[in-house]
């Protein structure tokens, strides 16, 4: 399993993912980053959650990945009232686009397991 902080540390299969692609607005004045570091303090709280993978480019295109161990979790952190809030100032301020997939995650390699099976 990777040390590096920036990897999340997630189980054996199965779980789930949210995958969050967004294009940011240029408006970083209205507390994006509060927000962010609030949901992201948040989250850990959360029944269910599993961990967190997230980047940005310096053009604006954002990468987030959060586990989860079950479907229901996904859908009771969609309501938590903060993330919500959140949501809604995503949409009205910080995102020019955005795309939400959830998926459901069967099979998960590393770089030591690939390595221990030859591959």
């Amino acid at each position: 399993m990777s040390d590096d902080p920036h990897i999340a540390r997630t189980p054996e299969p199965p779980y789930w993912v949210v995958m969050f692609t967004s294009r940011r607005t240029d408006r970083d004045e209205d507390g994006y980053a509060r927000m962010a570091e609030a949901m992201a303090a948040l989250a850990p709280k959360q029944p269910g959650y599993l961990g967190i993978e997230s980047v940005r480019d310096t053009e604006g295109l954002g990468i987030t990945l959060s586990y989860w161990a079950s479907e229901q979790a996904i859908h009771d952190w969609k309501r938590v009232a903060a993330h919500a809030e959140a949501q809604r100032l995503g949409h009205a301020r910080w995102y020019r686009d955005f795309v939400t997939r959830v998926a459901k995650v069967e099979r998960a390699y590393t770089k030591e397991t690939s390595e221990r099976a030859g591959l």
